[in-house]
């Protein structure tokens, strides 16, 4: 199927959408399955499986931290395959590769995108691929295998270059909420909300997701004001930090993300 589930998600549902990243691997080596299943059943719409990567560009120290203990655990780019295709005997829900082009390039661009379709990878997330770089010599192949891809845009994004990412885009465009890696904690500047809400005068090809620094419903509920929906990674990351109770408190996590559940009772502050 590819990108049609994406493409089925977005027509079914516009707004209040919620993406969380995971790190395959991490807090144990056989954890992403069970992840992705429990998610599943817990009103996340899509998921963002993160391969861990040595010299992650994008990434803050709790998603480096977590990809670091993943790789000591274990994680490989094939078990990575083999983990996507096992999660996917439970679930339709979209599933995204988060990684680096560096990953495809040295296990060979055009194997991984067939390896994508032949486990369930719906759409890649690559941040050092350059939207240029991508139109040039590598979007032909990602349409041969009905693959999608996001970009990112932060809020020094030119008009201009947001309309070229929004063509350029066949899965959703990735609206980083500030200049910084990810796990910014805090509560969004005015500066952020204003460019939340200049992202939202724009009119798009593609839905427009919210990442990096969302902790808590508050900010989830802030993003979707403007945004179609959220992503988070970092807070989740924190949440199932814990290896014997990673489980219960990814559902923990989603509950206190969708204000089913007080604060006070969901604080996983502590977890890392």
């Amino acid at each position: 199927m590819s990108l049609q589930r994406l493409q089925n998600l977005f027509a079914q549902k516009n707004n209040d959408l919620l993406s969380i990243y995971l790190t395959a691997g991490y807090p144990t080596i056989d954890a992403m399955p069970q992840l992705i299943r429990l998610l599943s059943e817990h009103s996340v719409d899509f998921i963002e499986a993160g391969m861990p990567f040595s010299d992650p560009l994008a990434d803050g120290t709790t998603i480096q931290n977590s990809s670091s203990k993943a790789l000591q655990n274990g994680m490989t780019l094939s078990l990575y395959f083999e983990q996507i295709q096992q999660a996917r005997l439970h679930t339709d829900l979209p599933i995204l590769f988060m990684g680096y082009f560096n990953q495809l390039l040295k296990y060979g661009v055009e194997p991984f995108l067939q390896k994508c379709v032949q486990t369930g990878i719906d759409a890649l997330i690559l941040p050092d691929l350059p939207p240029e770089v991508y139109e040039k010599k590598y979007q032909k192949l990602f349409e041969k295998y009905d693959l999608g891809i996001s970009f990112l845009i932060t809020p020094q994004t030119s008009l201009q270059r947001i309309q070229y990412i929004d063509r350029l885009s066949s899965a959703f465009i990735y609206v980083v909420s500030a200049s910084s890696t990810t796990g910014k904690t805090g509560a969004f500047t005015p500066e952020q909300i204003d460019y939340l809400k200049r992202i939202q005068k724009i009119k798009t090809i593609h839905p427009k997701i919210t990442g990096f620094g969302i902790d808590n419903a508050e900010k989830f509920q802030i993003v979707n004001t403007y945004t179609n929906g959220a992503i988070i990674g970092s807070a989740f990351i924190k949440a199932i930090a814990k290896p014997s109770e990673y489980q219960q408190n990814a559902i923990r996590f989603i509950q206190k993300i969708k204000g089913n559940m007080p604060e006070k009772e969901a604080d996983f502050s502590d977890k890392v």
